[in-house]
């Protein structure tokens, strides 16, 4: 007997979280991705920091969950693996246009896209699939894809800072250099560098820098 694996599609339902009031004081709409192990609402604590009168916070939920080892108590996401990629991110991206529908952003707001880890491939392919304009690039401690080329980027000219821990455990000296070649490969020299001594983690004090 052969074993044949089939496509199906449905429509599901999923989660997203926000944080602060989206008003006419809003100055700053971030789109934050979470990394693997996370859930969207959790992730937003670490931008609690930031003037919440200025800045609104919008983090998606990645669809696939799990339980996290070793006690497997508590619940974490994921984006994406590297089992049926191409597919798994057509839904991730059909995710996100959902959220931006549903949120209505004004059109001349400040858009800044954020990536965690994980999050960093997610928010790059969106940004290339959608030509998305926004004021401002943010890849803190992941990978960027390696389809991506400078063509998908060539409608983008705003600013991208690349944030990495020198002290990352999954990140060792051969990965770093690598990811550094990548975004000024894709964005050219402008790119705003910003190691810092540290582990895989977010780093709180550089997003209060970069929102004054």
């Amino acid at each position: 007997m052969n074993s044949i694996e089939k496509e199906i599609s449905y429509q599901t339902t999923n989660t997203y979280s926000t944080l602060n009031e989206l008003s006419d004081t809003t100055k700053n709409v971030w789109f934050v991705c979470h990394g693997m192990g996370y859930l969207s609402r959790y992730f937003l604590k670490y931008f609690k920091g930031l003037n919440a009168d200025e800045n609104y916070f919008i983090a998606p939920q990645a669809q696939s969950k799990y339980y996290i080892p070793p006690k497997f108590q508590h619940v974490g996401g994921s984006w994406l693996t590297k089992e049926n990629t191409l597919k798994d991110t057509e839904n991730v991206m059909r995710n996100f246009d959902a959220i931006f529908q549903n949120e209505a952003l004004p059109e001349d707001i400040n858009l800044i896209i954020l990536g965690y880890s994980q999050g960093v491939s997610v928010a790059m392919r969106y940004l290339a699939r959608r030509k998305l304009n926004c004021s401002h690039l943010i890849l803190m401690s992941g990978g960027i894809p390696k389809e991506l080329e400078s063509s998908h980027f060539d409608f983008f000219s705003s600013k991208v800072s690349l944030i990495y821990g020198t002290q990352d455990e999954y990140l060792d000296e051969d990965r770093i250099q690598l990811e550094k070649n990548r975004v000024v490969e894709l964005f050219g020299e402008q790119v705003n560098i910003l190691p810092f001594d540290g582990p895989h983690q977010v780093n709180v004090k550089l997003l209060l820098d970069l929102a004054q």
